[in-house]
């Protein structure tokens, strides 16, 4: 038997380790404490946390997909489209929106308007931003992510400034959708992001097909017949629409597509990115899952599960630009 096809069963195994852990995350997370011997307390319990589950597994599929092709594309391990601006645009929409408006207005309130506003604001500007410098800098990443440091330093500056006029009661209001928030999720808002999700997937199909070739590098991808601009125009649109719905759906999740893309490159380790983003998006679903038992039944959520992402993810960071030279 070639080393290949070992390496490919050894994959599937793994992916189907992952999704067991998966399946009994979420059996222990809808049943623990939901007390079936009392039917109409455990569908009312059912009826809150089948929500904040679909709300996770989206945000893990949306962020580890995107992750992974926007990694591809710079060529970079240690990039993601959250390190380059999106949670503080994301901050800085909310955080502008009760300033000019107020907690009591509809675009506050109806969090379907709400959901649809950040979703094509963010998605906008972000597709101009990544599109335009990445090509305007000739694919350089060092220049996009001091770019990035730098619109997330004014969009942060501008909602400090914005914050010190607001009213503290609005500012309580406020505080509650700029961080990541799995409960009281809307399920209309749910409808709408897995649509979102479901149309980005088949407008990308092609190229993600073509990926394993684009993450060789422009050359190599050109010389083998890839449309490369064209490709790469699509995929970063595909990037920033796929983390516009996840934050929109959940809030900012900080350095959650760093951990689980690079974890499933270390633990696949494959150039197939159809692995990889299955890898991810499972990891993710582990970690999000996770990290939701820790917070609602430790914690008894005074502590939120970004959190435990953004701590976590924070020493992974180092521990890559410490550790793996190769990884950037």
């Amino acid at each position: 038997m070639s080393k290949r096809i070992v390496a490919k069963n050894r994959n599937i195994l793994l992916l189907i380790l992952l999704a067991g852990l998966v399946v009994i995350s979420v059996t222990v997370y809808l049943l623990i404490n939901a007390h079936p011997e009392k039917p109409k307390l455990f569908q009312y319990i059912l009826s809150l946390r089948l929500p904040t589950l679909i709300c996770m597994v989206i945000a893990s599929v949306a962020i580890g997909a995107a992750t992974l092709i926007f990694q591809s594309i710079v060529n970079n391990r240690i990039v993601t489209p959250a390190l380059l601006g999106m949670n503080s645009i994301y901050s800085f929409l909310h955080t502008a929106a009760v300033f000019v408006v107020g907690t009591g207005s509809t675009l506050y309130l109806n969090a379907n308007l709400a959901f649809c506003v950040d979703l094509i604001t963010m998605g906008v500007i972000a597709t101009l931003v990544y599109w335009y410098l990445f090509k305007k800098t000739g694919h350089n990443i060092f220049y996009i992510m001091l770019i990035g440091t730098v619109l997330s330093s004014l969009f942060g500056s501008i909602q400090s400034s914005m914050i010190r006029v607001i009213d503290p009661n609005e500012y309580d209001a406020l505080l509650t959708t700029l961080v990541a928030d799995f409960n009281n999720v809307n399920g209309e808002i749910i409808v709408i992001a897995i649509v979102c999700l479901i149309m980005i997937w088949i407008g990308l199909y092609r190229d993600l097909k073509q990926l394993d070739v684009i993450s060789m590098g422009r050359d190599q991808a050109i010389n083998l017949g890839v449309d490369y601009d064209n490709s790469i125009r699509r995929l970063l649109f595909g990037v920033v629409l796929c983390i516009a719905v996840a934050t929109a759906t959940i809030g900012p999740v900080s350095f959650l597509g760093l951990i689980v893309a690079n974890l499933s490159r270390q633990l696949l380790r494959t150039y197939r990115h159809s692995q990889l983003i299955v890898g991810a998006s499972l990891m993710g679903m582990i970690a999000l899952i996770g990290g939701q038992l820790v917070s609602q039944h430790v914690f008894h959520f005074t502590v939120p599960v970004s959190v435990f992402v953004t701590i976590t993810g924070g020493i992974y960071f180092l521990y890559l630009l410490l550790f793996k030279k190769g990884a950037y």
